[in-house]
């Protein structure tokens, strides 16, 4: 069984950055899209970024411009650069691998922004 581990969370003032990454326990195959999701108190999750493997990007309008997602396919690895964050941007974030056969998430990270 695949296991997504998400670190990097934490409490910010606004304004500042953080990076998030995530690691799988073992080597993933036929990797599709790697993304990372948010849910905040009381909202559904939604999509924040995502990548596919041949490096295509997409990101929610709320964080463009100010968010960043790359992925190292060697190590499958995903990371966010988050810049310029805002107290909105304060929710639990999850990594997410969606391969040919099968759809992985993490356990999540808290990311808190203080205003």
């Amino acid at each position: 069984q695949v296991q997504l581990v998400e670190s990097g969370g934490g409490l910010v003032q606004a304004g500042g950055s953080l990076r998030l990454s995530c690691a799988a326990s073992r080597i993933i195959f036929s990797i599709n899209v790697m993304g990372w999701y948010r849910q905040a108190p009381g909202k559904q999750r939604e999509l924040v970024a995502d990548i596919t493997g041949g490096g295509s990007t997409n990101y929610a309008d709320s964080v463009k411009g100010r968010f960043t997602i790359s992925r190292d396919n060697a190590k499958n690895t995903v990371s966010l650069q988050m810049n310029s964050l805002k107290p909105e941007d304060t929710a639990v974030y999850y990594c997410r691998v969606i391969t040919g056969f099968a759809d992985y998430w993490g356990q999540g990270t808290q990311v808190t922004v203080s205003s």
